[in-house]
């Protein structure tokens, strides 16, 4: 499986990397993307971050999208401490997973969420060294994915989320559009549209549902995104 995955996704973002001329200046990964994280978890509060939002309503909806039980296994992968899995919470889901690189922002996620962070499973990973050890009904990425730059990353990610994702899953995905920024917390980020995305995964997932959204930020900056729902093919 990995192996297919990797063979997919290497073809589809050479391609991409031609067309856009892509700079991979994020060379640091592993512990040294950790530690970059770590501090920029330690010196600026949760509302502070351009990511933030106090109702995710977009993921929220392409999650409620597909019409899965409130059992369904799901894992936001990049999750920090994002309000998203309070919400899913609130609305029933019972079988929830969040990774982040940064045991900071798990940390402060859990303790926000006060004896209700037991009923969440925490991973602090980097997802390109995330081994999943289970698979997921839907797997949701706000704002992560665009921070890999380089091919190999990108391929890494593709075959973590293909064996960590069953047969026919949602693969629910939010990045930087073509018209959003270059630039997160000092690093440098892919910007794609959704024939990009659609292209990119077209070996293993049907593109479900597109749309295009913009973002304003703790500091009032316009940030625009498009967010995928992506159905993974039924292996015969």
């Amino acid at each position: 499986m990995g192996n297919r995955a990797i063979s997919w996704s290497s073809s589809r973002f050479s391609h991409l990397m031609k067309k856009e001329k892509i700079k991979s200046a994020n060379t640091f990964s592993g512990s040294d993307r950790k530690k970059y994280w770590e501090e920029i978890y330690d010196l600026k509060k949760p509302t502070e971050v351009g990511w933030y939002q106090a109702k995710p309503e977009l993921s929220i909806q392409f999650i409620e999208e597909p019409g899965f039980a409130k059992e369904a296994k799901i894992i936001d992968v990049g999750g920090g401490d994002s309000l998203l899995v309070d919400h899913l919470m609130e609305l029933g889901y019972s079988n929830l997973t969040v990774l982040d690189v940064s045991n900071k922002a798990i940390e402060r996620a859990k303790l926000r969420l006060g004896h209700k962070a037991d009923l969440v499973k925490w991973i602090c990973s980097d997802v390109t060294d995330f081994t999943p050890e289970e698979t997921y009904d839907l797997w949701h990425d706000r704002a992560c994915f665009h921070f890999l730059t380089k091919k190999k990353e990108i391929e890494t990610y593709c075959d973590k989320l293909s064996g960590g994702l069953k047969s026919q899953g949602v693969f629910v995905l939010g990045t930087f559009s073509k018209t959003g920024p270059k630039k997160c917390s000092g690093l440098d980020i892919h910007q794609y549209d959704a024939m990009d995305l659609k292209y990119l995964f077209s070996d293993e997932f049907d593109l479900i549902h597109t749309v295009e959204s913009v973002h304003l930020t703790p500091a009032l900056t316009k940030q625009n995104y498009v967010f995928c729902n992506f159905k993974k093919k039924l292996k015969i």
